[in-house]
């Protein structure tokens, strides 16, 4: 996209991108267990199947039929190994177990250790989030001078739209904020 050359243009780009952000903190939560089965638990897992990498839902369905269980459906019974070894070396602890063509993985609880260890892993995905965030307020900001060079906005109007850069940027950052104080709620419940 070339660079906004309007105050509408300029917004809408600068919010677009840090609620693209947001999203990519709720995928990076959805991945992170609470002791719940997720069929986002195993949006990580990559496959080497077919002489490439894949993830696995391209190599078969995952459900849920109970609350601490997943199961995978492999497509191709040749690669129901491969779906193993995937989920096993993921780093989730995961401990997967075949039955033909369906790959049972059983969610076990989370001892206090780990919920501790997943409490830092959402945090440090806040703060990339975060980062994020700032990075597109920095880029909104020096788009905003730029438009004052090329003479397409006033020196008062930069101080006003600076402000409301920021309050869209606040407002994000409470977001995440949210979103991870309901998440680590989520990994310590027992």
């Amino acid at each position: 996209m070339s660079a906004p050359t309007s105050w509408n243009d300029l917004k809408k780009d600068v919010s677009r991108r840090m609620d693209s952000a947001v999203e990519v903190l709720k995928k990076e939560f959805s991945g992170l267990r609470s002791g719940r089965a997720s069929t986002n638990l195993l949006d990580p897992v990559v496959v080497e199947a077919y002489g490439q990498t894949m993830p696995l839902s391209q190599c078969g369905t995952v459900g849920v039929p109970e609350p601490r269980m997943l199961t995978v459906q492999v497509w191709d019974k040749s690669q129901v190994k491969a779906v193993e070894k995937a989920i096993r070396d993921a780093g989730l602890g995961l401990n997967p177990q075949t039955d033909g063509q369906l790959v049972r993985v059983p969610i076990p609880a989370l001892n206090e250790e780990r919920r501790k260890e997943l409490q830092k892993i959402a945090g440090k995905y806040s703060e990339q989030a975060r980062i994020s965030v700032r990075n597109v307020r920095r880029d909104g900001m020096d788009t905003l001078k730029k438009m004052e060079k090329d003479g397409h906005i006033s020196e008062d109007e930069i101080k006003k739209h600076e402000k409301e850069i920021q309050v869209i940027t606040d407002d994000i950052i409470k977001k995440i904020d949210d979103y991870l104080s309901h998440k680590e709620k989520e990994i310590m419940q027992v």
